[in-house]
């Protein structure tokens, strides 16, 4: 048993130092894919659809790095990344996610709850494996929500802004300087990238990618149009954010709506959890008998994944897209 724990640390050990290694390679590639980026976006060049930056370490680029590079997921976990707000590189996730697998299966290898040993050491690696991304996506959803809610504020100042006779340049700094983030992020990284001297047109697009949102897009279509046929840009962005408050209305309203719903959603799936910790609290060899039995490991089995496949249906059914 102390071979085989020390053989599992020294394996998580090496892991952790080569995936150290690597991350520190890839940072210093993001800084120069970062200027070659605000170099391509000032030329008025076409921003790359999907920015990559395991494709710019040069000649030092390790192996395991090369490949990972050129797989689809690696440019889609970057956009995920940059969207959320973390300073974090695909490497850094990728570490990781290889931490929270070998967590999972430790716990998988000394706590065998499910039917078989192996079956237990699968279901919590990836449990493990699955946090960070989650962790990721859920920092995502909470930026874009904070984004959303701060968005009609923001295009009420620009309106107000213009009618006090200031440009729309000027109006982009203003607001980028007024607002917290993550909006104010987002404004001034669009108002450095017209000031750098890219088009208009580049850096909305730009912005788009950043926060690809339905209220954006209104936003940027609403700007493009006005440049091209002309009108009162004032009047068009007071009159967008009353939509978009409207929207978020009707949202408040859908969400209240369901409330019932997802209320019976969260106390379906908590009650069997508190009901086991209850018994393992108040008679803990109760349930021993169970996890024991082979047929009692297969209970426990289906018992775990009727609750994930009625939690997810459940949720499939009361959300409701505005």
């Amino acid at each position: 048993m102390s071979q085989s724990l020390f053989f599992l640390f020294f394996c998580v050990l090496a892991i952790v130092l080569v995936a150290t290694a690597i991350g520190l390679n890839f940072m210093e590639a993001q800084r120069r894919k970062q200027v070659r980026q605000i170099l391509r976006t000032v030329e008025g060049q076409p921003a790359e659809e999907l920015t990559n930056i395991l494709n710019e370490t040069g000649q030092n680029e390790a192996g395991l790095a090369r490949a990972i590079s050129r797989s689809p997921w690696a440019q889609r976990i970057e956009e995920t990344l940059r969207q959320s707000g973390l300073n974090w590189s695909p490497m850094h996730l990728l570490a990781l996610t290889i931490a929270g697998a070998l967590v999972g299966f430790i716990l998988g290898w000394r706590s065998h709850i499910l039917a078989y040993s192996w079956l237990s050491l699968l279901a919590l690696g990836f449990a493990g494996a699955s946090v960070p991304y989650l962790f990721v996506r859920n920092k995502r959803r909470t930026r874009f929500a904070d984004f959303e809610e701060q968005f009609p504020e923001a295009l009420d100042f620009l309106a107000r802004s213009m009618r006090a006779g200031h440009a729309f340049s000027i109006s982009l700094e203003m607001v980028g300087q007024e607002s917290p983030d993550p909006l104010g992020i987002e404004f001034r990284t669009l108002f450095n990238e017209q000031n750098l001297g890219a088009p208009l047109d580049a850096a909305l697009a730009n912005m788009e990618r950043r926060m690809p949102l339905v209220d954006v897009r209104f936003f940027i279509s609403s700007v493009l149009l006005q440049k091209q046929t002309g009108g009162n840009l004032s009047e068009i962005l007071t009159r967008l954010a009353h939509v978009i408050r409207e929207r978020f209305r009707l949202k408040g309203q859908v969400k209240a709506s369901s409330a019932h719903g997802r209320l019976t959603a969260t106390i379906l799936t908590l009650m069997p959890l508190a009901l086991l910790l209850g018994l393992l609290v108040v008679a803990p060899g109760y349930l021993e008998g169970l996890a024991n039995e082979p047929d009692g490991k297969w209970l426990i089995t289906g018992a775990i994944v009727g609750q994930l496949l009625g939690y997810y249906f459940i949720r499939r059914i009361i959300r409701i897209k505005v």
